[in-house]
């Protein structure tokens, strides 16, 4: 499963198809990559279109964060890498016919099969699941506060109509504070 994760890793995007560059694969073959490249052009009508090779151009091997050029003498690309792509690397091990390249080319393969399905079939990883969470704690927020402002009318609506009650009481109140005049037989008062 290491071996598939390390394949996994030199598996690139460039002009939108997955690639594998000419130096990785020749590391992993075990050989030079000018025996490599060698092999690649005695054979070039195995490799011909895009859909089995191309060669990078200077600028996307400058824009590229795939490869970092060292400094000094002898250390830099003389020419430019090729990159193979599924069918490219299938075809390979037709020139390379070494064990090595046929069990390399294995691995290879189920790198590229793996890559596929993950593309075709994301996992449902904690972000994805993250999402999801915020969002239906979004809706439930609003829900809440759906439900506070109907509160809040009917709190409102209630508390008009208890005013309402109590100024009535109070004017009722007022009507009986006033004086009544007694009830029955009353006798004048005399005044001294």
């Amino acid at each position: 499963m290491e071996q598939l994760e390390v394949i996994q890793s030199k598996i690139y995007d460039i002009r939108g198809q997955k690639v594998m560059l000419d130096f990785d694969l020749a590391e992993m073959y075990g050989i030079e990559n000018r025996v490599l490249k060698q092999a690649v052009r005695r054979n070039l009508k195995r490799f011909e279109g895009e859909d089995f090779m191309f060669e990078l151009m200077k600028d996307e091997l400058s824009r590229s964060q795939i490869v970092t050029l060292n400094k000094g003498r002898g250390s830099n690309f003389k020419y430019m890498p090729f990159a193979f792509t599924e069918l490219g690397v299938a075809m390979l091990s037709s020139v390379l016919n070494s064990d090595t390249a046929i069990e390399i080319n294995r691995g290879i393969m189920r790198a590229f099969v793996a890559v596929r399905q993950l593309l075709l079939n994301p996992p449902t990883d904690p972000v994805y699941e993250l999402q999801n969470e915020v969002k239906e704690l979004k809706e439930y927020i609003e829900e809440v506060f759906a439900d506070y402002n109907d509160i809040n009318d009917d709190t409102r609506t209630q508390l008009e109509l208890i005013n309402q009650t109590l100024a009535e009481l109070q004017a009722q109140k007022a009507l009986a504070d006033k004086p009544r005049n007694p009830i029955g037989f009353v006798t004048p008062k005399k005044k001294e």
